[in-house]
């Protein structure tokens, strides 16, 4: 639990350093320099490359978080492990080229008409799959070496640092539009990269096969656990991604840029969630192998408290100030108002359930995973196809929220009768009256002329509301304790809450 909440704390401070970096470039700088075309570009690339990456790792990202416990051996390097991801990278990235150029005239003929900017550029899909495969490889490897930090760092905090920076040097006509594109491939290609150097450093990167360690029952465990996380890996990262290609198909290349830059208000909230579950699902996997039952509750519990709380106050929060974000935003992404709210409280219920489905897909039932996935696939095409012809980008977000409450529920209740944990208490009863007391004491303040001083204030008294509540009625031990720590740490106060 000490590795959980130390990389988890560093890997907050990195990913909302990113946040604040990701703000100034995608809801500041994007709305008021690009179209929202050039916008719905970059957006469509990403979503087509993620898609791919993940068919690329073939599933093996889901056999390394489940395996590699087996072949922990630092001075037998690890058995080969790294010969083997490489290789099955590398065979699953050949695959996805086949998929892609198999899809590339549909994709070219269909988009002529409504989006012909990406056609122009359909291509760098392909260096976007590769270095985006070879990371998530990468840095899965080292979160089974218990360093889950540099990979957080290298996405969410360095890898929005050059966007910022190139984005700069665009406003300021140093280059154009399509030198812009090719350099935003190659800020999402440093990572990659970059953790690579990290991990030979570390002497971490061996590339010799032990193909003796790899006896009939370990390959067969792999196969069967890389064959569902292929489905899972790629459904899932289909589901985040479908609403813009759907939007792209039925509305157009403008309105994906319009829900790409209201959507990532939305993602904000689940920001805290990214560092928790990456690090976790190493000491799940032990867990399970030890069969300890008890940290694994417990860590169910906690993760679905604080991360209920977290989210809930990002939330309210940021619909709290969404008049501000309409003063920032240009006139044409006020379509996207209620984006922000609905893919906000979507992207809560995968916080309040915790790690649930970390703990679903590391166990001996990890097949559920898969299928629980394939049902949010099924969904959100079905809720796209009916909602988003009626309420526009709107009925994408929508779309978004209902699959996310149906699957997160039916997870919840899987872990309850099949493991016996329940992570709902009275608590989690308390921190939603909390959360809607917070917004509504920072609802009811009158606006300010200064937009910035409007935004400092308002988000002062959501937090302090929320926070005061929080600590006073005792609803998580871990933010007490912390509140103490740091009072006697940096005020020199001794208290006991």
């Amino acid at each position: 639990m000490g590795i959980i909440r130390r990389q988890s704390i560093i890997g907050t401070v990195f990913t909302y350093l990113g946040v604040l970096l990701g703000f100034i470039t995608t809801a500041v700088l994007f709305p008021k320099y690009l179209t929202t075309a050039q916008i719905g570009l970059i957006g469509l690339l990403l979503s087509y490359a993620m898609f791919l990456a993940q068919i690329s790792s073939l599933g093996f990202i889901s056999a390394t978080t489940r395996f590699f416990t087996y072949f922990r051996d630092k001075e037998k390097y690890h058995h080969g492990f790294v010969f083997l991801l490489v290789t099955v990278t590398t065979a699953g990235f050949l695959l996805s080229l086949v998929i892609y150029f198999a899809a590339r005239e549909f994709l070219i003929e269909s988009s002529t008409a409504k989006s012909a900017l990406f056609v122009a550029y359909i291509d760098y899909i392909i260096p976007l799959t590769f270095f985006t495969a070879f990371f998530n490889a990468l840095d899965h490897y080292y979160k089974v070496l218990y360093n889950a930090v540099i990979g957080i760092v290298l996405k969410e905090f360095v890898q929005r640092l050059f966007i910022l920076v190139i984005t700069v040097l665009f406003i300021y006509t140093l280059f154009s539009f399509h030198r812009f594109v090719q350099m935003y491939v190659i800020c999402f290609s440093l990572p990659a990269v970059i953790i690579f150097f990290y991990l030979l450093k570390a002497g971490e990167i061996h590339l010799k096969p032990d193909f003796a360690f790899l006896n009939r029952e370990l390959v067969s465990g792999m196969a069967g656990v890389s064959l569902f996380g292929i489905i899972a890996g790629a459904t899932g990262i289909f589901t985040l991604n479908i609403d813009r290609i759907m939007i792209d198909r039925i509305l157009g290349l403008s309105a994906t840029g319009v829900y790409t830059t209201t959507y990532f208000f939305g993602t904000l909230i689940t920001m805290p969630s990214r560092s928790l579950t990456k690090i976790s699902a190493t000491v799940i996997a032990d867990a399970w192998k030890n069969k300890d039952m008890a940290t694994l509750h417990n860590l169910l519990y906690k993760s679905c408290l604080n991360q209920l709380i977290i989210g809930l106050l990002l939330l309210a929060g940021i619909w709290g100030n969404i008049d501000n974000v309409y003063r920032i935003l240009p006139e044409e992404f006020l379509a996207g108002k209620y984006v922000i709210l609905l893919v906000g409280l979507g992207f809560l219920t995968d916080m309040a359930i915790g790690v649930s489905h970390v703990i679903v897909s590391n166990s001996r039932l990890y097949k559920y995973a898969t299928y629980y996935l394939l049902l949010m696939v099924l969904l959100v095409i079905c809720f796209n196809l009916l909602l988003i012809p009626i309420l526009g980008i709107t009925g994408a977000a929508l779309s978004f929220l209902l699959t996310k409450m149906i699957v997160n529920i039916a997870i919840m209740y899987f872990v309850k009768y099949k493991f016996g944990m329940m992570p709902f208490t009275y608590r989690s009863l308390l921190v939603i009256l909390f959360g809607g007391a917070a917004f509504l004491a920072g609802w009811f303040l009158p606006a300010m002329t200064n937009l910035y001083l409007d935004i400092l204030i308002r988000s002062a008294v959501i937090t302090i509301v929320f926070l005061v509540l929080i600590i006073f009625f005792r609803v998580s031990e871990d933010i007490n304790e912390r509140v103490v720590y740091y009072l006697k740490r940096f005020l020199g106060i001794n208290v006991r809450l």
